[in-house]
């Protein structure tokens, strides 16, 4: 006969999902999740964004797309005044595979910014015909 599952069991599991969920926003999000190719298009159409990468240093100088400001992540909240002037913009913002930019744009959600986050980050930025320099 079967051991009947705990209950810890599934609450445990429960969260589980919901935390994943919750880090790739798929849940509890106030802001946008775009593609690579709709980043793309809208850095070559629409001259009201601002393009933020949220990776460490050492990742931005191996590559980034042209024209990023560079703000690492845990450095992000301390440096919210870096971004004084794109107030009023949409901020594009990625990482290497989009789940620190999903970090990123709700500390600039919860700051009165308007984020998009690039859903596979530089990862699909690579995929794209954006600039990458070193």
């Amino acid at each position: 006969m079967k051991k009947p599952m705990n209950i810890l069991y599934w609450v445990a599991m429960i969260a589980l999902v919901f935390y994943f969920a919750y880090t790739k926003g798929w849940i509890l999000a106030n802001f946008d999740s775009i593609t690579a190719k709709q980043a793309q298009t809208l850095l070559s159409n629409d001259d009201n964004v601002t393009l933020l990468d949220v990776r460490t240093v050492p990742e931005y100088k191996s590559g980034h797309v042209r024209g990023a400001k560079l703000i690492p992540l845990d450095k992000l909240e301390a440096n919210l005044d870096k971004l004084k002037s794109d107030k009023n913009k949409k901020i594009i913002v990625y990482c290497r595979s989009g789940s620190r930019s999903v970090s990123a744009s709700r500390i600039l959600e919860k700051h009165g910014f308007v984020p998009l986050n690039v859903k596979q980050g530089m990862i699909g930025l690579l995929g794209t015909d954006l600039e990458i320099v070193k």
